[in-house]
C-alpha cells in the first residue's frame, strides 16, 4: 500500500481530520510517518518589528507540531515533526520529493470568494507540483 505518508497539520479542526485519518492509513500500512507544519510567509507593515512576529509564529507553529506529533504518538506511531517556513504549496511539494512520500494527507479549509480572488493567478495549486497521491481528509461530505 503506502511506504511514506506525510501528513500536513495546522491545528485547526481540519488538521485534526488529518491526524485522524493519516494515523488509520499509517497504522494499516506500516507506512513511515512524517508530519509537517508549515509557518506560511508573512507579509506585514505593522509597528510590530518583523522579526517579534516571525518569533511569535514560529513558536505558535512548534507548539501545533508537537501537539500533533504527540497525538500520532500516542496512537501508537513513530513519527517524524518537521517545522519548515515558506509557501505551503512548495514546501509540501519539497518535503514531499525529500522523503519519498507515496501520500500527501491534508485538510481542506473552504474559503470565500474574496480570497480566491486575493490569492489571485500567482497561487498555483498542490495537485499541480506534488509528487505523489493526495487525500483530502473532510470531517464531513463537502457540500454541493
Amino acid at each position: 500500500m503506502y511506504r511514506t505518508i506525510l501528513l500536513c497539520y495546522d491545528g485547526s479542526p481540519e488538521g485534526q481530520n488529518v491526524l485522524t485519518e493519516g494515523a488509520e492509513i499509517a497504522c494499516a500500512s506500516g507506512a513511515r510517518t512524517h508530519l509537517l507544519a508549515v509557518v506560511p510567509l508573512l507579509v506585514t507593515a505593522d509597528a510590530m518589528p518583523a522579526g517579534e512576529i516571525l518569533q511569535a509564529q514560529h513558536a505558535q507553529y512548534e507548539a501545533v507540531l508537537n501537539e500533533g506529533v504527540a497525538a500520532l504518538t500516542a496512537s501508537g506511531l513513530a513519527v517524524q515533526g518537521k517545522l519548515a517556513h515558506g509557501r505551503p504549496v512548495d514546501v509540501i511539494a519539497d518535503y514531499a520529493r525529500e522523503i519519498g512520500a507515496d501520500l500527501i494527507v491534508l485538510g481542506h479549509r473552504p474559503q470565500g470568494t474574496l480570497a480566491r480572488w486575493w490569492r489571485g493567478a500567482v497561487d498555483h495549486s498542490l495537485l499541480s507540483v506534488a509528487p505523489c497521491s493526495i487525500l483530502v481528509a473532510f470531517s464531513s461530505p463537502p457540500s454541493a
